[in-house]
Protein backbone atom coordinates (compact mmCIF):
# COMPACT_ATOMS: atom_id res chain seq x y z
CA UNK A 1 0.00 0.00 0.00
CA UNK A 2 1.31 3.47 -0.91
CA UNK A 3 1.52 5.92 2.00
CA UNK A 4 -1.46 8.18 2.65
CA UNK A 5 -0.77 11.65 4.05
CA UNK A 6 -2.99 13.88 6.13
CA UNK A 7 -2.17 17.52 6.89
CA UNK A 8 -3.27 19.20 10.13
CA UNK A 9 -4.03 22.73 8.93
CA UNK A 10 -7.00 24.02 10.97
CA UNK A 11 -7.94 24.65 14.55
CA UNK A 12 -10.23 21.93 15.89
CA UNK A 13 -13.28 23.95 14.76
CA UNK A 14 -12.05 24.80 11.25
CA UNK A 15 -10.11 28.09 11.41
CA UNK A 16 -7.02 27.90 9.11
CA UNK A 17 -3.68 27.99 10.94
CA UNK A 18 -0.37 29.48 9.73
CA UNK A 19 1.72 27.14 7.53
CA UNK A 20 4.54 27.00 10.11
CA UNK A 21 2.10 25.30 12.50
CA UNK A 22 1.03 22.57 10.01
CA UNK A 23 1.78 18.95 10.83
CA UNK A 24 1.89 16.04 8.38
CA UNK A 25 1.00 12.47 9.25
CA UNK A 26 1.73 9.72 6.71
CA UNK A 27 0.70 6.12 7.20
CA UNK A 28 0.73 2.84 5.33
CA UNK A 29 -0.06 -0.79 5.94
CA UNK A 30 1.98 -3.85 5.06
CA UNK A 31 1.01 -7.48 5.65
CA UNK A 32 2.12 -7.38 9.29
CA UNK A 33 2.86 -3.76 10.16
CA UNK A 34 1.20 -0.38 10.21
CA UNK A 35 3.70 2.46 9.85
CA UNK A 36 3.09 6.07 10.88
CA UNK A 37 5.43 8.99 10.17
CA UNK A 38 4.99 12.45 11.70
CA UNK A 39 6.55 15.74 10.59
CA UNK A 40 5.45 18.48 12.99
CA UNK A 41 6.64 21.76 14.47
CA UNK A 42 8.44 21.36 17.79
CA UNK A 43 6.87 23.82 20.24
CA UNK A 44 9.28 22.97 23.05
CA UNK A 45 6.47 22.31 25.52
CA UNK A 46 7.53 20.71 28.83
CA UNK A 47 8.52 17.07 28.59
CA UNK A 48 6.21 14.61 30.40
CA UNK A 49 7.65 13.53 33.78
CA UNK A 50 8.10 9.91 32.69
CA UNK A 51 10.66 8.01 30.63
CA UNK A 52 9.93 7.61 26.90
CA UNK A 53 7.49 4.81 26.11
CA UNK A 54 3.80 4.19 26.76
CA UNK A 55 2.26 7.17 28.59
CA UNK A 56 -1.37 7.32 29.69
CA UNK A 57 -2.90 10.78 29.14
CA UNK A 58 -0.25 11.73 26.57
CA UNK A 59 -2.94 14.03 25.11
CA UNK A 60 -2.21 16.39 28.03
CA UNK A 61 1.24 17.11 26.50
CA UNK A 62 2.57 18.18 23.11
CA UNK A 63 1.32 15.45 20.79
CA UNK A 64 0.16 14.46 17.30
CA UNK A 65 -2.70 11.98 17.05
CA UNK A 66 -4.00 9.75 14.27
CA UNK A 67 -7.44 8.19 14.61
CA UNK A 68 -8.33 5.29 12.31
CA UNK A 69 -11.86 3.91 12.22
CA UNK A 70 -13.51 1.10 10.33
CA UNK A 71 -16.84 1.77 8.65
CA UNK A 72 -18.49 0.91 11.97
CA UNK A 73 -17.61 2.14 15.45
CA UNK A 74 -14.31 0.28 15.97
CA UNK A 75 -11.30 2.62 15.95
CA UNK A 76 -7.70 3.05 17.00
CA UNK A 77 -6.16 6.19 18.46
CA UNK A 78 -2.39 6.54 17.94
CA UNK A 79 -0.71 9.34 19.92
CA UNK A 80 2.93 10.24 19.29
CA UNK A 81 4.96 12.83 21.18
CA UNK A 82 8.22 14.65 20.41
CA UNK A 83 9.97 13.31 23.53
CA UNK A 84 9.60 9.60 22.68
CA UNK A 85 6.26 8.96 24.41
CA UNK A 86 3.39 7.16 22.69
CA UNK A 87 -0.07 5.81 23.39
CA UNK A 88 -2.12 3.40 21.29
CA UNK A 89 -5.76 2.96 22.33
CA UNK A 90 -8.23 0.49 20.81
CA UNK A 91 -11.87 1.52 21.11
CA UNK A 92 -15.26 0.03 20.27
CA UNK A 93 -17.89 2.73 20.38
CA UNK A 94 -17.20 6.38 21.11
CA UNK A 95 -14.68 6.60 23.99
CA UNK A 96 -15.25 2.96 24.98
CA UNK A 97 -11.67 1.75 25.57
CA UNK A 98 -10.99 -1.91 24.85
CA UNK A 99 -7.21 -1.80 25.51
CA UNK A 100 -4.35 0.71 25.72
CA UNK A 101 -1.03 -0.59 27.07
CA UNK A 102 0.40 -1.50 23.67
CA UNK A 103 4.15 -1.42 23.09
CA UNK A 104 5.27 -0.21 19.67
CA UNK A 105 8.55 0.55 17.95
CA UNK A 106 8.86 4.35 18.04
CA UNK A 107 11.75 6.69 17.27
CA UNK A 108 11.87 10.49 17.31
CA UNK A 109 14.33 13.04 15.97
CA UNK A 110 14.39 16.80 16.46
CA UNK A 111 15.68 18.95 13.62
CA UNK A 112 15.55 22.71 13.04
CA UNK A 113 12.43 23.45 15.06
CA UNK A 114 10.54 20.36 13.86
CA UNK A 115 10.19 16.83 15.14
CA UNK A 116 9.91 13.64 13.16
CA UNK A 117 8.36 10.51 14.59
CA UNK A 118 8.43 7.04 13.09
CA UNK A 119 6.14 4.40 14.61
CA UNK A 120 5.76 0.78 13.62
CA UNK A 121 2.75 -1.08 15.03
CA UNK A 122 1.48 -4.61 14.55
CA UNK A 123 -1.29 -4.50 11.94
CA UNK A 124 -3.52 -6.33 14.44
CA UNK A 125 -3.92 -3.01 16.32
CA UNK A 126 -5.56 -1.31 13.31
CA UNK A 127 -9.15 -1.86 12.15
CA UNK A 128 -9.55 -3.49 8.77
CA UNK A 129 -10.15 -1.27 5.72
CA UNK A 130 -12.01 0.58 4.44
CA UNK A 131 -10.85 3.31 6.78
CA UNK A 132 -12.10 6.66 7.96
CA UNK A 133 -9.41 8.85 9.54
CA UNK A 134 -8.69 12.14 11.22
CA UNK A 135 -5.49 13.61 12.61
CA UNK A 136 -4.84 16.16 15.31
CA UNK A 137 -2.04 18.13 16.95
CA UNK A 138 -2.09 19.61 20.43
CA UNK A 139 0.48 21.94 21.93
CA UNK A 140 0.91 24.82 24.34
CA UNK A 141 0.08 25.18 28.01
CA UNK A 142 -2.61 26.97 30.00
CA UNK A 143 -4.56 29.57 28.04
CA UNK A 144 -2.10 29.15 25.12
CA UNK A 145 -3.15 25.52 24.57
CA UNK A 146 -3.90 24.86 20.87
CA UNK A 147 -6.14 22.08 19.54
CA UNK A 148 -5.64 21.52 15.81
CA UNK A 149 -7.25 19.15 13.29
CA UNK A 150 -6.98 17.85 9.74
CA UNK A 151 -10.77 17.58 9.47
CA UNK A 152 -12.58 20.11 11.68
CA UNK A 153 -14.81 18.78 14.45
CA UNK A 154 -17.36 21.56 15.03
CA UNK A 155 -18.89 22.06 18.42
CA UNK A 156 -18.46 24.06 21.60
CA UNK A 157 -15.23 22.25 22.68
CA UNK A 158 -12.56 20.11 20.97
CA UNK A 159 -13.86 16.54 20.76
CA UNK A 160 -11.67 14.27 18.65
CA UNK A 161 -13.86 11.19 19.13
CA UNK A 162 -16.64 12.42 16.85
CA UNK A 163 -16.37 9.73 14.19
CA UNK A 164 -18.87 11.40 11.85
CA UNK A 165 -16.16 13.97 10.96
CA UNK A 166 -13.55 11.43 9.91
CA UNK A 167 -12.50 11.38 6.24
CA UNK A 168 -12.82 8.20 4.16
CA UNK A 169 -9.53 7.05 2.61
Amino acid sequence: MAPLTIKVEHTWNGVPIPPDEHAWISFRATDRRFIVDVDAPFHNDPCPPAPPGVLWKLWEWEVVELFIAHTGDTYTEIELGPHGHFLVILLKGERNIVSWEHEIDYQVTLDAGRWHGHACLPSTLIPSPPWRVNAYAIHGTGTRRRYLAAEPVPGPVPDYHRLQYFRTV
